[in-house]
């Protein structure tokens, strides 16, 4: 598909949130999948909140998810500027075009008035929606209303009894009256352009070929081609993703988990992970593999696989394929992950020597099949920290009641002070040794054991947990645990 042109353009009024981070990846995805160009546009006309500070988040979410953009802030390009409000000229010289053209006219009327207006359309039953109070005003009359110290928007002169038909690549022939949408503001009083004006400019400006983005912006797309028809400019291609929903199957929201890009990657999920949760949401691949690489999600991704339906935002779901990339993951990058939550906890020093960071990397690796997401390793390493540990529940503590455990934790106990030192090898070695030695099956050998070592009845083998605990720590657990028994 020659000359695809595709955009993202948040509004960097805080985090980049999950919704945008999908219609971010499904641009990428559409413009990677067809050699095409990926645009990022800052959308800051929201003066009061936009922030420089939210910008960077987005951009730097964009990035930890593995999305680059070819042209756009900080990378530049030849249709810049890419932050609207370096744009205001731009905008204005288009108004001013459209009101030459008698497309377009002031408005005076306050909020105040426009509220009045809208209050009785809804107490009649009707639309709320622009009458025309200005739509033919003559000069005296805006030469008194200026007088009064008011200060023209500009409004856009919907035509009367005409529909607006939009071919939506998801979603099919959407049709909209216009008898619905009355004179829309397209510039406001202070000079700044709403929305549906300045994304108009815009996207023409940049050639942008093909307009995918959320659901919600549907509405929006009636006033946009009405604004193309009238600069005399060709569409663009709409496609309008899904909503995300809950799993109660309402609106995403916080109570839901967590919204936002960077509470995932404090949370510990893995960026790869992520961009395959959020590929499904909306998007089904050819086949019923679930797990998909960027590169593979890329060579398969089609509009026409995008579902009309609202995608349901599973937790257990991310949390299941998080937990499949932490497994795939090695030592290394999980030690890399984990060190900062445990330094954070107070449980590693800021500064790790080379021996404690390659205990760092045999304590997740026995750790990552037990992990959703990487800051549970706290939790789930306390065991390999705490000076002491008990049963933690009444399981636990029967085991410990059986009339064999003293025999296994002191022959254990008197194998770990003798041994020089442990590894794999040697723990499997000792707890072969000391089944025989007692006539004991496997689990009256190990329950007790691991209660006494982690205070629990399940958890990784022994084996595996000894040589990290070390011989020394190990066999201070079964004393105590001896100790505890009075026997």
């Amino acid at each position: 598909m020659p000359g695809v042109r595709v955009r993202f353009a948040p509004s960097p009024t805080g985090p980049l949130h999950i919704g945008g981070a999908r219609s971010a990846l499904f641009n990428w995805l559409f413009a990677r999948r067809h050699g095409g160009t990926f645009v990022l546009r800052i959308e800051d006309t929201d003066l009061e909140r936009s922030t420089r500070s939210s910008e960077e988040n987005i951009l730097a979410s964009l990035r930890w998810l593995g999305l680059d953009w070819d042209e756009g802030v900080e990378v530049g390009g030849p249709h810049g500027p890419y932050r609207q409000t370096q744009r205001l000229e731009l905008y204005r010289g288009y108004a001013r075009r459209l009101l030459e053209a008698g497309i377009a006219y002031h408005c005076y009327c306050t909020e105040e008035e426009l509220a009045a207006e809208r209050a009785d359309l809804m107490a009649r039953g009707e639309l709320p929606r622009y009458l025309g109070r200005c739509r033919d005003l003559c000069q005296a009359e805006k030469a008194r209303l200026e007088r009064e110290g008011r200060r023209p928007a500009v409004r856009f002169k919907v035509p009367a009894d005409q529909t607006v038909v939009v071919d939506d690549l998801v979603r099919g022939e959407v049709s909209f009256e216009c008898s619905g949408i009355g004179d829309f503001i397209i510039v406001k009083s202070d000079g700044i352009p709403t929305y549906n004006f300045a994304v108009v400019v815009d996207d023409h400006c940049m050639e942008i070929s093909h307009v995918i983005r959320a659901e919600e912006h549907l509405s929006n797309t009636p006033r946009q081609v009405l604004l193309y028809r009238a600069l005399g400019w060709p569409l663009p291609e709409f496609a309008h993703v899904s909503l995300i929903l809950g799993k109660d199957r309402s609106k995403m929201s916080k109570r839901h988990g967590a919204t936002s890009i960077e509470q995932y990657m404090e949370m510990g999920y893995l960026p790869e992970a992520l961009v395959n949760f959020l590929a499904l949401l909306g998007w089904s691949p050819g086949g019923e593999e679930e797990v998909l690489s960027l590169d593979q999600i890329r060579e398969q991704f089609s509009l026409d696989r995008v579902a009309k339906n609202p995608a349901v935002f599973d937790l257990d779901k991310l949390n299941w394929l998080n937990g499949y990339y932490i497994r795939q993951s090695s030592p290394e990058r999980l030690a890399d992950l984990a060190v900062p939550y445990l330094q954070r906890e107070g449980l590693l020093p800021r500064e790790i020597s080379p021996d404690r960071r390659r205990w760092v990397e045999m304590m997740v690796s026995l750790l990552k099949d037990y992990l959703n997401n990487m800051s549970e390793i706290v939790r789930r390493a306390d065991v390999f920290f705490a000076e002491t540990v008990d049963p933690v529940d009444g399981e636990a503590l029967e085991v410990m009641r059986q009339a064999e455990v003293p025999a296994v934790l002191g022959r254990m106990r008197d194998k770990l002070k003798a041994a020089s030192g442990v590894d794999e090898e040697s723990v499997k070695k000792m707890l072969k040794e000391l089944g025989r030695e007692l006539g004991l099956g496997g689990k009256k050998v190990f329950m007790p054991l691991r209660v006494a070592i982690t205070g629990q009845v399940h958890g990784p083998d022994l084996h595996r947990i000894i040589p990290i605990l070390g011989a020394e720590r190990t066999a201070r657990r079964l004393e105590r645990a001896l100790t505890a028994a009075g026997r």
